[in-house]
């Protein structure tokens, strides 16, 4: 088979809200890797795989071993994967590299397929407002208070990060709703990179809402891609053009 899609991902959450809840997302996701794995030239995970990571110089949170099984076994079969950090598994240090041979990206990555210009990315802290997430983004890409969080023991470290991650579960459940061109804050942000580059798609995760919005004047659009926790949504493209899709399988 000609292996011609590009496939896109994010925001598994896994861990959340418990441990048989996450399982069975987790075995979900799994089966939509195998679903696409036949004609899978590469896949974007696109952050927030985890509800909270963290890793540590020798440790890193026990559990997800059959997703992290199922993406040794794509990268030894040669399907290139990449990651992005999200808000939630913003800790990686090196483990996917060293174990699984997937390279991890922290900033919005711009790439070229098939002539069409992607721009490709998690999406938190991108865009205006909400000053208040953003100072606590900034806190925890801190190099200092990440080594400080690093010498607490993990199973303080870890207990203390799930709790703190609880705090932002309330639209893990809740159905989220697009609040007009105006002020979503991610197309604000596609606006202004149009100003002054030329991107066909944008792909972003982190919203909770499967958006496809076009920029008519630039001939461009920008992808939300969800989440896993009721559609499971996911993105493709195949060569000729970007579409959401949902996994039913």
């Amino acid at each position: 088979m000609n292996k011609k899609n590009i496939y896109f991902a994010s925001d598994f959450h896994f861990g959340a809200p418990d441990k048989d809840t996450s399982r069975e997302r987790e075995t979900r996701v799994i089966r939509w890797l195998d679903s696409i794995k036949e004609d899978a030239e590469r896949i974007f995970l696109l952050g927030d795989l985890f509800d909270f990571w963290h890793e540590y110089k020798t440790v890193v949170p026990k559990g997800n071993i059959r997703f992290l099984g199922k993406l040794a076994e794509l990268t030894d079969a040669g399907i290139p994967i990449e990651v992005f950090t999200g808000n939630h598994d913003l800790w990686m240090y090196g483990y996917f590299e060293e174990e699984l041979g997937i390279p991890v990206h922290h900033e919005p990555q711009q790439r070229v397929y098939h002539d069409k210009s992607f721009l490709i990315g998690h999406g938190d802290g991108l865009g205006p407002g909400d000053k208040t997430f953003k100072h606590v983004r900034k806190i925890f890409h801190n190099k200092f208070f990440q080594f400080i969080f690093r010498i607490v023991h993990p199973d303080i470290g870890i207990w203390i990060a799930n709790e703190w991650s609880k705090r932002s579960r309330g639209s893990h459940t809740e159905q989220e709703e697009f609040l007009g061109e105006e002020k979503e804050y991610l197309i604000a942000y596609c606006k202004t990179v149009l100003k002054t580059e030329r991107i066909d798609y944008f792909v972003f995760g982190h919203r909770h809402l499967p958006i496809e919005f076009e920029f008519a004047d630039y001939a461009s659009t920008y992808f939300n891609l969800g989440e896993w926790f009721s559609q499971n949504n996911y993105g493709v493209y195949d060569g000729q053009k970007m579409e959401l899709r949902e996994f039913t399988g």
